[in-house]
């Protein structure tokens, strides 16, 4: 569990490159010149880590590419104290970003090997989550709502109703669209009924898996 200068370096180096991507958010770029993602992934994907590309883990599951976590941070629009509902916690390096970013972080695992990982691994790092929840997350998280923010960081092909009922109003929900390609697409609720939807161009997801039993 190091890290080092060199690894520092290269962490500045992604900054840049997501930075030139258009990502302006200050706060952002901080916290993914900070977190040592080398560390959510295996060993030998060491020289990988600071790429701006997505890479496997375990249980057929990616850790998204560095620019679309700060893309889809960014649309958060995270404030300190914000209640956050993350749909897919995966290697745990959305789950660390949104926690440096002072959020209070309630996140949902599909995949038992990776909750059981996960859990363990953040504290480890002093990422520190309100609640690591291993469940669907179509369904949400009903008794910890209504959230600021809800992220969902794996392609839904549709929009689960919980989560847009499980926002508070001015809320924001950020999800990917789409079966083989998908739409990052911000809902804002206006009111109990009402939601504002903006979309933001096509990215590429791991599948959100719904509980079938």
């Amino acid at each position: 569990m190091k890290d080092t200068f060199k690894h520092k370096g290269l962490r500045q180096q992604l900054v840049n490159i997501v930075k030139n991507k258009g990502i302006t958010d200050e706060a952002v770029l901080k916290s993914i010149g900070k977190i040592p993602r080398h560390l959510f992934m295996d060993s030998g994907f060491l020289e990988h880590a600071y790429q701006d590309k997505a890479f496997p883990i375990a249980a057929d599951q990616t850790i998204s590419q560095p620019y679309t976590v700060a893309f889809q941070t960014e649309l958060l629009q995270v404030k300190k104290g914000d209640k956050i509902l993350e749909i897919g916690t995966g290697s745990g390096y959305q789950t660390a970003v949104l926690c440096d970013l002072g959020a209070k972080v309630y996140s949902i695992e599909r995949q038992l090997e990776l909750f059981k990982k996960t859990s363990k691994f953040l504290p480890k790092l002093g990422y520190r989550a309100k609640k690591l929840v291993f469940g669907d997350g179509y369904k949400g998280l009903k008794e910890e709502a209504p959230f600021d923010s809800i992220i969902v960081t794996a392609g839904a092909p549709f929009v689960p109703k919980p989560l847009l009922s499980q926002l508070k109003i001015g809320g924001r929900l950020v999800i990917p669209v789409g079966d083989d390609v998908q739409v990052m697409t911000l809902f804002i609720r206006k009111g109990t009924k009402d939601f504002e939807q903006h979309e933001y161009g096509e990215f590429r997801f791991v599948p959100l898996l719904e509980d079938k039993n």
